[in-house]
């Protein structure tokens, strides 16, 4: 099988690396790529945001399956133009894919299946933001309705900063999408599906803001780990019967089957799991947590889902133990970063590439916000938080920054879910 999968992330140097370890693929190239990707696949140049030029390149590349990575080609239609060509691909039609491009869309989804997710209201022009504003908080949540790549979202107790963060987003022409404050840690869970059946992944966690202990603004992600040890052992089943079969199928009543990768994020609240968002592709950086574990042979299972025939696939294979990923971000990120500087220490085992690229005398350099994600494996928590952070210290990059604390109250037991 020819796998080639679309995008430059870390999420697309571990799904690289996932698949160059199935016996199934016989050549793996990924486009546009970066520094890390190039040491397992071939790199191919593509824009991202035209859907014709990936379709056209997965049929002259000969491709078997396309695995599209990033959210924006994928609202953008170009899984619809890779499969109009004739090729399987890993990934929701554009009209399938507003479950993440439109958090209106996504509610409205929501309501007709009967999910649970908190109270919202769209807000689309200025002179109803107050009266809006009134009806929510304290706590406020002001999101973009479209795509921001994490970053579209306030969290706040201060309502000028609710105020002015959606001003903002007004001012830009962004409708945007007020939330009632859920309670409760967070929790991801990707799951597998084919149009009709789902294959839940293990269940991660991340950490959107910057800072140590939650501070700053939110960021694409800054770690992640998995499984959950303070989740119960049904989490996974309910979540898949109370939120995401019941979207799934929504979505086929609506003539626009969902096939890829759904992601669930959820607040594990007192009264049960409820929805903060979906995305229709893998989250970055779970997908590095998570696959670090997954030991099914990938590209088998996304052809499976491409092609309608997940559920002949047998039940997936996990490793024991945990997984840790952490960030290693450019100095400035998530603000405008700094670029061009030397990365040391990128090619070690456990290091994913993000935003980078090989410089003409073959040095790695930096190339955007988010630049290297560590994964650190062991027995649980507390060892693969070792490992990460061992691995962690042996990278250079001038001004960088890391969390320091990933995993870290999930590996002392400090979590759990509210009472119900």
């Amino acid at each position: 099988m020819r796998v080639l999968v679309i995008g430059s992330g870390a999420r697309e140097h571990a799904l690289v690396l996932a698949a160059s370890h199935d016996p199934a693929v016989t050549a793996l190239a990924c486009a546009p790529g970066n520094a890390g990707t190039a040491a397992v696949a071939e790199t191919l140049g593509v824009d991202l945001t035209d859907p014709a030029a990936i379709a056209e390149l997965a049929v002259s590349w000969k491709a078997d399956l396309v695995v599209i990575g990033p959210e924006v080609p994928l609202v953008a239609g170009a899984a619809d133009a890779v499969r109009a060509a004739g090729v399987p691909c890993f990934g929701p039609s554009a009209k399938a894919a507003r479950i993440e491009g439109s958090k209106a869309f996504a509610k409205e989804v929501m309501a007709a299946a009967g999910v649970p997710t908190a109270r919202s209201e769209v807000v689309d022009n200025p002179a109803h933001l107050d009266a809006a504003l009134a009806r929510f908080g304290p706590t406020w949540v002001v999101k973009d309705d479209g795509l921001a790549a994490g970053k579209g979202v306030v969290v706040t107790d201060d309502l000028e900063r609710a105020r002015k963060h959606a001003l903002m987003l007004l001012d830009g022409g962004h409708p945007v999408v007020l939330e009632s404050f859920l309670d409760g840690p967070e929790a991801s869970l990707f799951c597998l599906v084919d149009g009709r059946t789902v294959v839940p992944l293990l269940p991660a966690q991340d950490f959107k803001r910057v800072g140590d202990g939650d501070a700053g603004p939110n960021t694409g992600g800054m770690g992640a780990y998995a499984p959950l040890p303070w989740a119960p052992p049904n989490l996974v089943d309910e979540v898949v019967d109370t939120i995401v079969r019941p979207v799934v199928d929504e979505l086929a009543r609506r003539g626009t089957p969902f096939t890829g990768l759904l992601y669930a994020g959820l607040a594990l609240t007192s009264s049960g799991p409820q929805v903060i968002e979906f995305n229709c592709r893998f989250g970055d950086p779970e997908t590095q947590a998570v696959l670090a574990l997954l030991r099914s042979p990938l590209a088998q299972l996304l052809h499976a889902t491409a092609t309608g025939t997940l559920a002949e696939q047998p039940p997936l294979e996990w490793a024991d133990g945990a997984a840790v990923t952490v960030v290693v971000a450019a100095d400035g990120y998530p603000g405008r970063p700094r670029t061009g500087d030397v990365v040391v220490g990128s090619e070690a085992e456990g290091v994913l590439h993000a935003g980078t690229r090989r410089r003409e005398d073959g040095a790695v350099v930096s190339s955007g916000g988010r630049v290297l994600s560590v994964v650190g494996v062991g027995p649980d928590l507390t060892a693969a938080r070792e490992q990460a952070y061992e691995r962690v210290g042996r990278i250079h990059l001038a001004g960088s920054h890391h969390r320091s604390d990933i995993a870290a109250r999930a590996a002392r037991g400090e979590l759990s879910i509210p009472t119900r």
